[in-house]
């Protein structure tokens, strides 16, 4: 293997703090707060992408403690966001290329009308006790993210609904009656947020024992040891880190840059592994003109990088 093929090592910690919040609430006003937000993350040299919405907030961004800091004490100088909690991570480069504020119709999209996490909503359960939830035989464990998340990391024994997008959820739900076999249901995703309206809808569809893990697979990774871990892989991020593991530390995936999905080591040796061009998951559903488009774009980035550069196509 060359080294242009290998993944490389990350550094331990890391001179970014990388936050990733969300907070539901009420909040009319969002349409005119977008900038002023985006003003204070711009001044402070903060990147990622917030969402806005009448339900509330949703992002992941990176920059300095001191910049992080700053924009959550803005956050939480909001009365509707007084509440607001987020888990940290470190990256060892700037994840992120640029900073967006978003509007949204959601800020996490799901696509039924009248779910509201601030009226029904699941239990929460601590990182600490998740394992004995879903060591109960009692239990069945929904993983709630999509695909390609779960294809690299997942919990030990958990139903993986293999959706490509969070809004085919609610119609896997239906078409699986067999949920209802035990009493238990455990949810599980990357941060907490799409199971505050997963378990919203699981309670609107009739079941009633319904958990969530508090702070999602970033919050267990974060404080469950390793030794005593039921996760099982790495955690796939919405970051130029590509995934995190045990500790929060930068995992080792590639994203493939014409598909988006996270690659490993082994996969990258794979003759339909080109940069930028194709991977396993994707070279069989590109046309040649498709990858003929990715190759200008790959050259496009090979030359940004000669001048020192980052193009915002890599």
């Amino acid at each position: 293997m060359t080294d242009d093929l290998s993944i490389p090592a990350h550094e331990e910690g890391g001179a970014f703090c990388v936050a990733a919040l969300y907070h539901f609430a009420a909040f009319p006003r969002f349409e005119s707060f977008r900038a002023p937000l985006f003003a204070l993350c711009k001044d402070n040299g903060i990147k990622g992408t917030l969402l806005l919405a009448h339900e509330g907030i949703n992002g992941t961004v990176a920059g300095t403690d001191e910049a992080i800091a700053t924009l959550l004490a803005f956050l939480r100088a909001q009365p509707e966001f007084a509440g607001l909690e987020h888990k940290e991570s470190r990256a060892s480069r700037m994840p992120f290329l640029r900073m967006k504020v978003r509007l949204k119709k959601e800020i996490v999209t799901m696509g039924v009308e009248d779910i509201d996490p601030n009226q029904i909503v699941g239990t929460y359960v601590d990182p600490k006790d998740w394992n004995a939830l879903i060591s109960d035989p009692d239990t069945i464990v929904i993983d709630t993210r999509n695909d390609y998340e779960t294809a690299i990391g997942i919990f030990r024994g958990a139903v993986d609904p293999n959706t490509k997008t969070f809004r085919e959820f609610p119609e896997w739900v239906k078409n699986n009656p067999g949920l209802h076999n035990k009493p238990k249901i455990a949810m599980y995703c990357t941060g907490g947020i799409r199971c505050e309206k997963a378990t919203a809808f699981m309670k609107q569809q009739g079941f009633e024992e319904v958990y969530h893990l508090k702070g999602g697979i970033l919050k267990y990774l974060e404080h469950v040891p390793e030794q005593e871990s039921l996760w099982d892989g790495a955690c796939f991020v919405f970051d130029e880190r590509v995934s995190v593991t045990h500790g929060l530390k930068e995992g080792e995936h590639r994203l493939c840059h014409a598909c988006r999905y996270p690659l490993t080591a082994e996969e990258i040796r794979s003759p339909l592994y080109e940069e930028g061009v194709s991977c396993p998951h994707c070279h069989g559903s590109r046309s040649e003109e498709d990858r003929e488009r990715y190759r200008q774009r790959q050259r496009q980035i090979a030359l940004a990088r000669k001048r020192g550069e980052r193009h915002l196509g890599s």
